[in-house]
């Protein structure tokens, strides 16, 4: 049955003065449909021993009855009313199980029929994984042996999954901590059955509250109602014969996470009163420890409701904050406090400090180090050596140090200080490996420490693998790839004694695949998976990295691809696609580094024009459009300038190699990219028409700030004016394709800011098209949508640029 969709919203009270289409969904052409409507490979996890291989199998996409179930929408989240699950959660519909040193797949048996599984969970000891099977009535608990490779169902369809992942180990390998639906659920409100007692009231105190503008909030006290009866659930253990005992009894749980030796638990619950401004994770909270048997030891945190945040990124709210269990201990919890009240506006010589604090926490927790900037974060070793991160957002600036948690008095050593954009200063990640607990922690061998970086140069991309006196603080390179046909991803280290290493290696027309490389015996190299190309008809199209700079002398750089066969030496003048999105940089240098590599798998998908190069279009896919503010200068103070900039540069470094047609030039990109697009439409004339997908074009509709922007509207007005396109309609005349997806859930792009442009355009007499698909959030995910969007952006090309 052919399926009927209005693709423009028929708002006739408001929408007039255009011709509106009711369209059945159409295919994009075969070029384009064949790299589109693909089988996709599985997804791989691996146990911490490598022994065993877990395969996930999923469609490529949705369909649009998967988009169109019932849905809630509460305090930032969204949830199917009848099955207790999100709706934005992407099912695997089978699994495999296979030994790494075979290759023999097998499939795991006795899977529910029609499988829609989620929340894959191995146990600690890594012989079972538990998961979640969604049926039409609820979501079920499951567990799969590994060794047999059986599956087995544990429960009925109660679970809650609601607030997220439904599933915690027992450390005994034997239960598992589960959320389920009260037995006395409070039934769910219909505001179409249920009416209102009284008006909505909301009330100003007189202090300043300057929030981003967030999707999905409450709204009224139906929805109240609602998000308490969705949110609460009561805590069961269940065995692995399906045997359920009631654990604790019904609250708001948001999280659940044991101590590292298993004896005791944290508990968050959510608390009231609700905010109907700010999302659930910033309503109040109360976090409590148990013992393994559902004991009260004691309340660690109460986190008030924060509605109110100091102005600023680096801003953090007062108290306790990123508690958590010290991985390296049996049961210590860890946790940040801002020492300026979390206000960055404020001078201080240190901005946090980090506490332990021992199980049963009846002496007061202890201070063991202070941080220069924001806490961002923690690797546990041992009793000696933790790595400590900070950073701070204004600067750009993130330190990373070497703490001794058992001499708080020690001044912690800086292993490096840098500004976090500076992609070729980056030092690497430090490896973990699973310790005495079975947590992650750092891995230290003769008091060496190792370091897996990304290896990006002025050069190209050499990933490597360095060695970290703990010491000395000195550093000693142990493997550098030397790839420059393929791309090498250094995953992790297997074997510090023998060398042996899990890598990812692809190339342009090679699907990634992982191996083990043994970096003592040659960089020896075995084969793990052999996953095979599915897009074997741009196999052969040419794909290179070039670099050209703006006129200011910033270094830029984009992948550039030709259609098969084009010939470089007679240059056929062509149309060219440019897909990009703006990034906000402090410092030239930053700004004009390179990331992309030309050995990347070409990997077409709906989020770039790459498709079109079956079409006998040239791309510039990924187009460097940096927007620079130095010192105290900000990005956005001369944004439209830079972003012009960028284009002629773009458009130059292609037009310098003889393949275009430089007066048959399109624009597009996604989000902030559509921003992008649609600004650059409005103040150049460098561009025959624009795709501008899911974006905001109104920036007084998101007044306290958007991107990287801290500025509120009212302290520059002038800005938020000039980098609207909105405010600028009237300046636009060059033909425009606006998608949004109906239901966005991205803070500031909410389908409106679409439907207002299009009518300013439309009332002003610029060529434009709106497309709203049904149902699809910010990211689209149903098949049918995404082809009859590729088939739309083809009409609109061949139509405006190529003809």
């Amino acid at each position: 049955m052919k399926v009927k969709v209005a693709f423009y919203l028929l708002l006739t009270t408001c929408l007039t003065g255009y011709a509106q289409e009711n369209l059945t969904y159409q295919k994009p052409p075969a070029s384009i449909l064949a790299l589109a409507d693909y089988e996709r490979a599985p997804a791989v996890t691996m146990d911490s021993k490598k022994e065993y291989m877990l395969l996930s199998y999923r469609n490529t996409y949705k369909t649009l009855d998967d988009l169109s179930q019932d849905e809630l929408r509460l305090a930032g989240l969204r949830i199917n009313p009848n099955t207790n699950i999100s709706t934005t959660v992407t099912y695997y519909n089978n699994i495999k199980l296979r030994k790494i040193k075979d290759l023999q797949e097998v499939q795991v048996s006795s899977l529910p029929v029609n499988p829609k599984i989620a929340y894959l969970t191995w146990s600690p000891d890594e012989t079972k994984i538990a998961f979640t099977n969604t049926t039409p009535t609820g979501v079920e608990l499951w567990v799969v042996d590994v060794a047999s490779a059986k599956a087995t169902k544990l429960s009925t369809p109660t679970v809650n999954a609601n607030l997220g992942n439904p599933i915690n180990w027992f450390n005994d390998n034997k239960s598992i901590l589960v959320t389920l639906l009260p037995k006395n659920k409070t039934a769910l409100l219909d505001s179409k059955k249920d009416l209102p007692t009284g008006p909505i009231v909301s009330n100003s105190d007189g202090a300043k509250s300057q929030n981003r503008t967030y999707p999905d909030l409450l709204k009224n006290k139906i929805d109240e109602s609602n998000f308490e009866s969705s949110a609460t659930s009561e805590l069961y253990k269940i065995d692995l014969n399906g045997a359920a005992t009631l654990f604790k009894e019904a609250d708001l749980y948001t999280d659940e996470s044991f101590s590292p030796d298993g004896k005791y638990i944290l508990l968050t619950t959510i608390q009231k009163p609700f905010s109907y401004i700010v999302p659930l994770y910033r309503f109040p909270q109360t976090s409590t420890v148990y013992d393994a048997n559902g004991n009260k030891i004691k309340t660690v945190n109460e986190v008030p409701l924060n509605e109110i945040m100091p102005k600023g990124f680096s801003s953090v709210r007062k108290g306790k904050r990123s508690m958590n269990w010290r991985a390296d201990q049996p049961a210590t919890l860890y946790f940040v406090e801002a020492l300026d009240e979390g206000d960055q506006s404020k001078k201080a010589d240190f901005r946090d400090e980090l506490f332990i604090w021992k199980a049963p926490f009846d002496t007061a927790p202890t201070s063991i180090t202070k941080l220069q900037q924001r806490y961002a974060g923690i690797i546990w070793g041992d009793e000696t050596n933790s790595i400590v991160f900070d950073s701070w957002y204004d600067t750009r600036n993130t330190k990373t140090y070497l703490i001794n948690p058992s001499k708080p008095s020690a001044t912690p050593k800086i292993i490096s200080d840098r500004n976090s954009q500076d992609v070729y200063a980056d030092p690497g990640n430090f490896e973990t490996k699973k310790n005495q607990f079975n947590r992650k922690s750092l891995a230290i061998e003769n008091n060496k420490a190792f370091l897996i970086g990304d290896g990006l140069t002025k050069k190209g991309q050499f990933p490597f693998i360095d060695e970290l006196d703990l010491n000395s603080l000195k550093t000693k390179r142990l493997y550098t790839s030397t790839l420059t046909d393929k791309k090498e991803d250094l995953l992790s280290i297997e074997d510090f004694k023998k060398g042996d290493v899990l890598v990812s290696i692809q190339s342009k027309n090679d699907y990634p695949n992982y191996y083990f490389r043994n970096i003592k015996q040659k960089n020896k190299l075995t084969p793990i998976t052999h996953f095979a190309n599915p897009f074997e008809s741009i196999k052969n199209v040419s794909k290179e990295v070039i670099k050209y700079k703006r006129k200011d002398g910033v270094e830029l750089s984009g992948t550039l691809y030709l259609p098969v066969g084009y010939d470089k030496s007679k240059k056929e003048k062509l149309p060219l696609l440019i897909w990009a999105y703006p990034t906000e940089y402090k410092d030239k240098n930053s700004a004009g580094q390179v990331t992309s590599n030309p050995n990347e798998f070409t990997y077409p998908s709906y989020g770039s024009f790459i498709y079109w190069v079956t079409k006998g279009y040239v791309v510039l896919d990924d187009a460097a459009f940096p927007i620079i503010g130095e010192g105290k200068t900000e990005p956005n103070d001369t944004f439209i300038q830079q972003l012009v900039a960028n284009a002629e540069a773009a458009i130059d470094a292609v037009d310098t190699l003889g393949y275009i047609d430089r007066k048959k030039v399109a624009v597009g990109g996604h989000s902030y990219g559509a921003f992008m697009t649609a600004n650059l439409l409005t103040h150049s004339n460098l561009f025959a028409c624009g795709i501008a997908r899911s974006g905001a074009y109104n920036r007084t509709l998101t007044p306290f700030g958007f991107q990287r922007e801290q500025r509120n509207y009212w302290e520059v007005p002038q800005i938020y004016n000039e980098m609207s396109p909105f405010m600028n309609a009237d300046k636009m005349k060059t033909p425009l394709l606006l998608v949004h997806g109906e239901a966005d859930n991205n803070p500031g792009t909410f389908t409106l800011q679409t439907e207002r442009y299009f009518q300013a355009l439309n009332g002003l007499g610029a060529p434009v098209r709106m497309v709203i698909l049904p149902k699809e959030s910010h990211g689209y995910a149903a098949k049918e949508n995404i082809l009859h969007l590729l088939w739309e952006e083809d009409q609109f090309l061949e139509k405006h640029l190529k003809n």
